[in-house]
């Protein structure tokens, strides 16, 4: 198994954010996280990606208090427990995350962007590969290399936060919400390029808003709502239930 989240939980002071989740990536999958907005499902990537990190409190069991967070459970990657990294050594680990909306350093170029994502790699030669290979999934950011990435469009933002994780090499892919902001046309082109991704070899893990894409794209997904993981299933499994399709899924 790639990766395993064993029972976690995230409570800030009384709102249980996420409540004993437990989910798995095995390698070569594409799994989609999808469910109502707060559900918690960027909080469990951040979880993942150590964006959220925790230390052990043996005498209070699976959970330490951080100010007025509670933090919990168990990360695996590839068999390792993560619990405790911080999140550049998740990522030479070849655990990215790509956040919502792509936060790009807005002053920089979009090509000193992508360079700034390769730091980890000390081959220039393989950087360079890696550069190419981003440019020819999203043609759009060659034409833009110059351009500051503040003044780019939504769309272009998301194809560059994916070109940036994609230039780590990422052995698992966390993707967040990539459809955020976007017109029908790009979203489309968007979810194409991901599939791109996943064929070239990337396990992915997808939370994303538009479940009829995700639910099309992924071999397996889970439903979490209000901090639980109400259902896992293939996408036709879960349309075709129809508590499911019509409480968590909005359909």
């Amino acid at each position: 198994m790639l990766l395993e989240v064993k029972n976690a939980v995230v409570c800030y002071d009384t709102a249980m954010i996420l409540d004993g989740v437990s989910i798995e990536v095995d390698k070569g999958e594409f799994v989609s996280m999808v469910g109502p907005n707060g559900a918690g499902k960027t909080t469990l990537l951040r979880l993942i990606s150590g964006l959220m990190n925790w230390e052990r409190e043996t005498t209070r069991g699976m959970r330490k208090e951080v100010s007025n967070i509670i933090i919990g459970g168990d990360v695996l990657f590839k068999g390792e427990k993560i619990d405790n990294l911080p999140a550049h050594e998740r990522a030479r680990r070849g655990l990215i995350l790509c956040p919502e909306r792509g936060r790009p350093f807005r002053e920089l170029t979009v090509l000193d962007n992508l360079r700034c994502a390769a730091y980890l790699i000390k081959d220039k030669k393989k950087e360079k590969q890696n550069l190419g290979k981003v440019y020819e999934l999203f043609p759009v950011l060659k034409e833009r290399e110059k351009q500051v990435s503040g003044t780019l469009s939504g769309g272009e933002r998301t194809m560059l936060a994916i070109g940036r994780a994609l230039m780590h090499e990422p052995e698992l892919l966390l993707i967040d919400e990539p459809s955020t902001g976007l017109a029908s046309k790009v979203k489309e082109e968007m979810f194409a390029r991901i599939k791109d991704i996943f064929q070239a070899g990337v396990t992915l893990l997808l939370v994303e808003q538009d479940v009829s894409f995700a639910l099309d794209l992924a071999n397996r997904n889970y439903v979490l709502s209000k901090g639980k993981i109400v259902a896992e299933a293939a996408g036709k499994e879960l349309l075709a239930d129809e508590k499911i399709r019509k409480i968590y899924l909005g359909l």
